[in-house]
């Protein structure tokens, strides 16, 4: 494919400055937050990942790969391999449904279910560190989300 040439004004060039890029800031930020999160849930024996996996499970009482894959925006080469890790470590497991054996349900086990008041502990320990408040973290999350959702919605 050849780029036709297109004639720029100067200003045009501006959007291609490193501090004008959405991109690099929610990256950086991606990176800062989960470094934070990767320290404090070690210990515990979860990654990142593991993590959001067992916040999808302590919410729902029971879900599907599907219902994971969905809620995590990952794509099924990433979440089985993680889910297959965590049944493996005993913090969950996996069954086919019996009117459709295409359908594997997620389910916690004990080890997974006590894990929520000390990752409930690796929360607070998270919000704590990040320099801003309560109140400017939930409207960066709320606008977040909202961008999330439009851009979503917008691949479909």
């Amino acid at each position: 494919m050849n780029a036709v040439p297109v004639s720029l004004s100067p200003e045009a060039y501006d959007d291609l400055q490193l501090d004008r890029q959405l991109c690099l800031a929610v990256q950086i930020c991606d990176s800062q937050i989960t470094r934070i999160y990767r320290e404090l849930l070690k210990p515990l024996g979860l990654t990142h990942p593991q993590y959001l996996v067992l916040l999808v499970l302590w919410e729902l009482p029971r879900a599907t790969m599907g219902d994971l894959r969905r809620a995590l925006c990952m794509d099924t080469g990433a979440i089985t391999p993680l889910v297959k890790r965590m049944e493996a470590e005993g913090l969950l497991k996996r069954s086919r449904d019996q009117a459709d054996e295409r359908r594997v349900w997620v389910d916690l086990t004990d080890k997974g279910r006590k894990l929520r008041d000390a990752v409930a502990g690796v929360r607070q320990e998270v919000a704590r560190r990040i320099p801003m408040s309560a109140a400017e973290l939930g409207e960066l999350r709320s606008v977040l989300q909202r961008l999330n959702a439009r851009m979503l919605e917008a691949a479909r």
